[in-house]
């Protein structure tokens, strides 16, 4: 079957579209200016959407380097073709936060390898491969609507371990999966905020951070009162 479109033509595209005045606005945010055109994340959706499903130009479009073309690349892979090798690669290849959360929420939590690789990453000492590991889990909180509760559950002792790393785009990240889990049900709030009152006790300035911001947000009325309304639904 023939490509609908050839990486080059792509690249290009996405080098027409460059704007060196939303560069620097993404370097104010921590986000590498490095090989980066200023592409907004809607207007790669747009060209997703019109380019289509393609693991091959996936692939191509990762191994160019350019930071838009890899935010693409996420949208346009096939989840179902992505193995461990090529997750473990893409990790390591991470050089700013927003390209790891993106390519965690667009396309790794989607993959049969999602919450082995998220614990794996998780013991990871490099920043980026680090964070993937938490965002995954907060992704796939938010994502896998079908999942039980134990493999939630799975990642607490994760979230401990790595809620006194005092780099600020890990610590952001296990907070990040600390709430999201903690919002999913009832059952797993009770336990998002019992494991967040053990790390408010840790002798660490990131764990006390981590803690209290989640706190105020799991035991917050807005939350309760939806936990509460889905908790009633269900006993219906």
């Amino acid at each position: 079957m023939s490509r609908k479109v050839s990486t080059p033509d792509v690249l290009d595209r996405l080098k027409s579209l460059q704007n060196p005045h939303n560069v620097a606005g993404m370097a104010r945010f921590g986000i590498n200016p490095r090989n980066t055109l200023g592409v907004s994340i809607p207007t790669l959706r747009t060209l997703a959407r019109e380019i289509g499903k393609d693991h091959e130009l996936a692939a191509e479009l990762w191994s160019s380097g350019i930071h838009e073309a890899r935010i693409l690349a996420t949208l346009v892979d096939i989840p179902a073709m992505v193995n461990g090798s090529q997750m473990d690669r893409w990790a390591g290849d991470f050089d700013s936060w927003d390209i790891c959360d993106q390519c965690c929420s667009n396309l790794f939590c989607r993959t049969p390898l999602a919450y082995s690789k998220g614990l794996e990453w998780s013991a990871d000492q490099r920043e980026f491969v680090r964070r993937a590991g938490f965002v995954m889990m907060a992704a796939l909180a938010v994502k896998d609507k079908k999942a039980a509760n134990r493999q939630f559950e799975m990642f607490f002792a994760s979230i401990k371990m790595g809620s006194n790393d005092n780099r600020n785009f890990v610590k952001k990240a296990v907070n990040w999966a600390l709430r999201q889990i903690g919002k999913r049900n009832p059952a797993l709030n009770r336990q998002a905020i019992a494991l967040a009152e053990e790390i408010r006790r840790i002798d660490s300035s990131s764990a006390r951070w981590i803690a209290a911001d989640a706190l105020r947000e799991l035991n917050s009325p807005a939350v309760q009162m939806r936990l509460n309304s889905v908790n009633n639904r269900a006993l219906r």
